[in-house]
Parts: C-alpha cells; structure tokens; sequence
C-alpha cells in the first residue's frame, strides 16, 4: 500500500489529506504546532482552518517531519512559499530518495524567482516531482463541491499515481505535462484576483471583472510564453479556471486582500486583516521586477503595484486598461492568423 504524507497543516493540506484517506490510503499529517496537532488526532478535525469538517481516522497528525515522511512514497507540500525551501530540505532528508514529491503551493520564491517545483528540483536530483494546481477552494472541496484540478509533470508515473489517489466522485484529477505552465498560471491568478476584489470594493460591476479576468489571462499567457510555458496551457483550469473562481468570491484569500485595499487601507492592513497567508501580496512585486527585466507588457500588474507600492490612485488599475492596453483581443491567434496570411 502506498503511504502519503502531507506537509503542511491549512485548509487544502488538510482536504487532500483527507480525500486521500477516504480513497483507504494511510495519510501522516505534518503540522507545525503540537497543540493542532493533539487536538486534530482527538478531535478528528482542523479546527483552525476547517471547523466542522471530519477527517477519517486515517490521517494521522504529527510535528514530526521523521515520522510524516519516514515511509512515504509519496509527498504532498502544502507549505506557503516563504518556507517551502526550508521544509523541502527537512522532507528530502527523512524521507525515501525516490519519492514523488508533489507541490500544491501557487507562489514564487524571492530572490531567485524559483517556482516551487525548481526549488524540489534543485534540492533533490532523484526525486519524481508533479505539481497540483487549480480552480480548488478548500472549503468547497470540503463541501463536497464538484470540483476539478490538473496534476502536471514530467513523469507518467507522478500523473497516475496522483490520480489514482486523489480522484473522487467530487474531486476530479486531470492531467498535463506541462508542468512549469500549470505551476506559473497557478502563481499569475493571485495577482488578478488582488485586482478583482479591489474592483468590487469600490463599486465595479460583473462588465469590469469579466474584462479583468480576460485582459488578466492574456498577461499571465504573455509572461508564460516569454518564461517557456505553452501559452495554450493558460486555457485549461490550471490557467482560466484557477482565474475565474478567484477573482469572483471572498473565498479566496487574495480577493479578499484587493477587497480591503479597495477601502483605503494599506496593505499591510489588509494582510493583517485576512489573517492568512496571501501569496499574490508578494507575487506581484516579484512578477512586475521580473516583466521590467524581460520587456513584457503587464499594464495590470503595473497598475497594481503602483496602489500596492508606491501609493498611486486606485483608479490606476482600470485606467491603466483603457489607455495603454493593446488592441488585440485574442492575442496569440490573431498573430499566429497573421502569419498563416503573409505565408
């Protein structure tokens, strides 16, 4: 029987650790704190981030990162991405060599601009890595929500044993082996979902959020395609889906973020306020150095990093659309129509 650890004791570490347990798979659970710890093994339940939701006996619940990934086959890090290095490194010490490590988490390392799968990559040259991504908010995977999510990697082996895994009659697991796509667009979206909650808050309606999420996605594919993604992959629910769920509900973290910047407050107000981790906060300083370097064309990012940085007007954001924004509205095929033509 194949032995899962999750690492990383929030909302999704704690579904996919269950939905893990109800396919008859043992789950050790890795959480920081003792105290989560003893009450979830007693209790059967994350109080912290998933009151009422009951977790199958199981998923064990432990601190310690030898007995989490001791006998794991497979790995789940569901760490924010300040310290995925960190635990990474404590994960591949104890854990098998030739585990498969998969990353769930949607944020970019500072410094280096390292996706979570690379920084796997650069700790461990034996291990399988897959990354899971998509349009999956904790609470409604929790409700039993019909829901989808892509498991991307270079190994067929990693697609199919996640699968195996994770597929449920509620929670279906697509597949991609496009692996750095699915990792950037899960990143990209929490930068447009700041927007759309700021959008909402100062009165903008369903018209403004769709252009948003539209003009949002052409960004994110541009910035993909000039990093190596295949811009296609921005189409799939790693990509749209990821961006349309999260830019339309208080559910997600980063929304709720843009949501109070729209009141006036600073940002640190408003990460104070959410109480949570919010990896679009840092990502959109880390993609908008990175696009300046690159020469890609981000007005949106650029926008939001003016309100976020530098205390420019919130009407920056919309503006910012209409009086810079390229012409084209489906990018990549009307160029690729162009060139069919002039051949």
């Amino acid at each position: 029987m194949t032995k899962i650890a999750v690492i990383g004791g929030g909302s999704f570490g704690t579904v996919v650790a269950n939905i893990a347990a109800l396919n008859g798979y043992d789950v050790n659970f890795w959480m920081r704190s003792n105290v989560l710890v003893d009450e979830l093994n007693a209790l059967h339940e994350n109080t912290q981030y998933l009151p009422g939701y009951k977790l199958s006996h199981r998923v064990i619940a432990t601190e310690s990162m030898v007995e989490a990934v001791a006998d794991a086959s497979v790995v789940f890090v569901a760490v924010p991405s300040t310290s995925f290095r960190e635990v990474v490194q404590q994960v591949i010490t104890h854990a098998p060599s030739k585990s498969m490590l998969i990353s769930t988490t949607k944020g970019i390392e500072a410094g280096s601009f390292k996706l979570m799968s690379q920084i796997m990559a650069e700790e461990s040259s034996l291990a399988k890595i897959g990354v899971l991504s998509g349009p999956n908010l904790a609470k409604e995977i929790a409700s039993k929500h019909p829901t989808g999510t892509v498991i991307a990697s270079n190994f067929e082996e990693v697609r199919e044993t996640v699968q195996e895994i994770l597929s449920s009659d509620t929670f279906k697991v697509y597949t991609n082996d496009d692996m750095f796509g699915v990792e950037l667009g899960g990143s990209l979206k929490n930068i447009y979902a700041i927007i759309a909650g700021l959008a909402e808050a100062i009165g903008m309606g369903h018209n403004t959020n769709s252009m948003l999420v539209t003009r949002g996605l052409t960004e994110m594919a541009r910035f993909g395609r000039e990093l190596g993604a295949d811009p296609m992959t921005f189409l799939g629910l790693a990509g749209v889906g990821d961006l349309v769920v999260t830019c339309s509900t208080p559910l997600s973290r980063n929304y709720r973020i843009g949501q109070i910047l729209g009141t006036g407050k600073s940002i640190e107000e408003a990460v104070g306020e959410v109480g949570q981790v919010a990896e679009g906060v840092n990502t959109v300083k880390l993609v908008k150095e990175k696009a300046d370097e690159l020469g890609v064309y981000m007005p949106l990012v650029s926008g939001l990093y003016r309100i976020m940085y530098e205390n420019q007007p919130i009407k920056n954001v919309v503006s910012s659309l209409t009086l810079s924004e390229q012409a084209l509205d489906v990018e990549f095929a009307a160029k690729e129509e162009k060139v069919l033509n002039e051949s």
